[in-house]
């Protein structure tokens, strides 16, 4: 598999032009692309050009590792970045290691490490969450399972769903968290919006165009002694309430919280019985 530009065509990595050049067969996700892209590099690409996208990944991915098992010299690339990263690619890589062919990658740039470069957020630890859920309710769940990660979080999101997801992150990471907005990187309208969610919620509801990447502050280290059994209860209904089961929704908030998930059961059940 072969990286390919995210924006710039000059951030090509070398070996790319070269790996093009030389293969027996090219899966591109958009051949239009490919096509377009090597033109800039200034590369004929001879082999045979095979589409390799999300409607059809499963039906051509035994012919392309049959290629591979024959000898051919295969190269996957999509539309930009690395294969797998939210695009095609890993299903063929998974079949062709489990018929024990050779797989090898060319380095290329990267959507989400470019973004966290940019974020002015901490880098030592991450965490890429892909893209959010279309629907309203499972987009909230899929936040609400990250709430406590203290990782920086990386998020791809489509510009007609990124004023609803920053809405859906000020409401469950709180609007003070910090994150930054990163718009069509390395191209012409590049653009990085840093600030509280809260705020960039706020921007984008005035509508943004190009590909998104979404950086999000960790979580912040709790403090046990700020949260009251009422607290934890409080934080346990919340999670009931949004569908999860009590005994998901008590060891989740066990650990954001850091205690044992045994100090929160006796709070919800004391809260209960308190209630009569």
């Amino acid at each position: 598999m072969a990286g390919t530009p995210i924006g710039d065509p000059a951030d090509a990595p070398p070996r790319l032009a070269a790996e093009l050049a030389g293969a027996d067969v090219v899966a591109a996700e958009d051949t239009r692309r490919l096509r377009r892209l090597a033109q800039a590099l200034g590369v004929e690409v001879p082999g045979r050009v095979v589409s390799y996208f999300e409607g059809n990944e499963s039906a051509r991915t035994p012919e392309l590792v049959e290629a591979l098992a024959g000898g051919a010299r295969v190269v996957l690339v999509t539309d930009a970045g690395m294969p797998s990263v939210s695009d095609p690619g890993y299903r063929l890589v998974a079949a062709a290691v489990a018929r024990g062919l050779r797989v090898t990658a060319v380095p290329g740039p990267s959507a989400v490490l470019t973004a966290l470069a940019l974020s002015a957020l901490p880098v030592d630890r991450f965490c890429f969450e892909g893209f959010l859920p279309r629907k309203a309710g499972e987009r909230l769940s899929r936040l609400r399972e990250a709430a406590g990660d203290r990782r920086t979080l990386v998020y791809f999101e489509a510009p007609h769903r990124i004023a609803d997801s920053l809405a859906a992150m000020a409401r469950v990471f709180g609007e003070n968290r910090r994150a930054a907005v990163c718009r069509e990187l390395t191209k012409t309208y590049e653009e990085v919006r840093r600030g509280p969610l809260g705020e960039l919620a706020a921007w984008a509801a005035q509508g943004v165009r190009g590909e998104i990447t979404v950086v999000v502050e960790g979580a912040p280290a709790p403090d046990p002694a700020d949260l009251s059994p009422a607290e934890l209860v409080r934080r346990v209904a919340a999670r009931e309430e949004a569908g999860e089961r009590r005994k998901e929704a008590i060891a989740a908030v066990a650990a954001e919280a850091g205690l044992p998930k045994r100090d929160v059961f006796d709070a919800v059940v004391a809260a209960k019985h308190a209630a009569g």
